[in-house]
């Protein structure tokens, strides 16, 4: 499987985040600002649980807000790696339950945090991956989980896909 987020051509996002559904937002740690240039997405308390997949110092969040860190590539994923993204998208989940704003980052915003934004909807009852992936690129990009092996984790399921990966160990 092709994983087009190596591709130098990527473009970086209009935004340093966007909310896909109601205090769940996705984003990154750099976005193109109104000059057209690079700007850093540092986050200080706009939200009140930040999960970051690529940790790089200086990004915040400010102390006192609640922060996850679980780094990944973007590409292939182990079970642990896996287990991982099911543990953050449910923690996602139990915040937006108790009505907390969270903000899923990875270096784009585009497909690692789309991995963990798209399972926790997915898991929500929110829609089907395929639906769930329309509603982040509509929202975030359309460059938004253009890593197609996320994109047949999320249709295969994640817990299925660790399960597998597991076996092959």
């Amino acid at each position: 499987m092709r994983i087009r987020g190596k591709q130098p051509d990527v473009p970086a996002p209009e935004s340093p985040w966007n909310e896909i559904v109601p205090g769940l937002w996705m984003g990154g740690h750099e976005f193109r600002g109104r000059s057209g240039r690079p700007e850093l997405a540092v986050v200080r308390d706009e939200f009140d649980v930040v999960q970051t997949l690529l940790r790089l110092p200086g990004y915040g969040p400010d102390p006192g807000v609640e922060h996850h860190v679980w780094p990944i590539p973007d590409g292939p994923l182990d079970g642990t790696q896996l287990a991982g993204v099911i543990r953050l998208a449910r923690a996602a989940n139990e915040a937006l339950d108790s009505g907390r704003r969270v903000l899923v980052r990875c270096y784009h915003g585009y497909n690692r945090s789309g991995l963990v934004v798209a399972h926790a909807l997915v898991q929500r009852g929110h829609a089907a991956p395929d639906e769930v992936i329309r509603l982040i690129r509509a929202r975030r990009s359309a460059w938004a989980l253009h890593n197609e092996l996320f994109v047949e984790y999320l249709r295969a399921g994640l817990t299925t896909v660790r399960l597998l990966e597991e076996l092959a160990e």
